[in-house]
């Protein structure tokens, strides 16, 4: 679980956990870019740090802590937060085929975002109530 202070925007389940330790140790350290994209939808897109460049026009919502592994930053572009900024998100992976750019495509798995809107407390820490 991150977390930002009391609360944190974005989780990993134990399952993605374990996917996430095996591509660290195949390509190194791994950040994320929530995908808004049409040709990926809004796939989690997961690259070894370096590969993917973020800009200031993207929000570091902020960072999975996996043990065994370096901490994995997690951004999503700015316009995209506008629709999402209500929403607590978790890396979560189900077989499938990954999106052509993102590290776990060969493995037969797919990173998903499963979502929920934040609560009243949570949207009270972020300043959204």
């Amino acid at each position: 679980m991150v977390s930002v202070g009391t609360y944190g925007r974005v989780a990993v389940t134990e399952d993605a956990a374990a996917l996430l330790r095996e591509l660290a140790g195949q390509h190194g350290p791994l950040m994320f870019h929530q995908s808004g994209g049409c040709c990926d939808g809004s796939a989690p897109m997961c690259y070894p740090v370096g590969m993917f460049m973020t800009g200031p026009s993207d929000v570091k919502l902020g960072t999975l802590e996996v043990e065994g592994i370096d901490p994995i930053e997690f951004f999503m572009s700015e316009s995209q937060f506008e629709y999402w900024k209500y929403t607590h998100l978790t890396v979560d992976v189900v077989p499938g085929r990954g999106a052509g750019f993102s590290v776990e495509s060969p493995t037969g798995k797919r990173f998903i975002i499963r979502s929920r809107m934040l609560n009243d407390a949570e949207l009270e820490y972020f300043g959204l109530s």
